[in-house]
């Protein structure tokens, strides 16, 4: 058997993108401080990992200014999207975006934990202490574990990425 499809590096990588984006995901925004500065963005590749002890990960790009300061800072928070927080979701994925003053004009708390940015209309919110670091390719997968939880709009709606777009949550 002859399959070209089975030869690492031969699988498209648009296809793949295309493929993967038939997975509805979440969107959260991941916040982080170092000294004194807040750092934030958004990800879809977020999930619980473990009820004992409570763990969960976030992929992060190795070239992404976040990335750094989540690994140097070892403190972070991730706020669920709710389905009316979209413009959110589009600033904190913008590349580029300045540091200072990048929070103002978003409503948040600082998270009791670690200190970090908690958005107040998230659907659900987490405080998370780097538990472990793993490469994965272009990303690195941080393993959290979960120092607080809370549901900052427990009856809100869950803003959804689908095929490439944003999405609301049916029924």
């Amino acid at each position: 058997m002859n399959d070209d499809s089975l030869i690492p590096g031969s699988v498209d990588p648009a296809l793949f993108r295309q493929v993967t984006g038939r997975f509805a995901t979440g969107v959260a925004v991941v916040t982080t401080v170092v000294d004194g500065v807040d750092h934030a963005m958004t990800v879809n590749a977020f999930t619980s990992v473990s009820l004992e002890p409570l763990l969960v990960m976030i992929c992060v790009e190795k070239i992404a200014r976040f990335h750094d300061m989540v690994l140097r800072s070892g403190f972070w928070g991730v706020s669920v999207l709710g389905e009316g927080m979209r413009e959110e979701s589009q600033w904190f994925a913008t590349r580029g975006r300045p540091l200072e003053g990048q929070l103002d004009g978003w409503s948040y708390h600082r998270g009791p934990a670690t200190g970090t940015a908690v958005f107040t209309r998230a659907v659900a919110a987490l405080e998370c202490r780097t538990h472990a670091v793993h490469a994965a390719g272009d990303h690195s997968i941080v393993v959290g574990e979960v120092l607080s939880l809370d549901l900052p709009d427990p009856g809100g709606k869950p803003l959804i990425f689908y095929t490439g777009g944003y999405r609301a949550l049916g029924g």
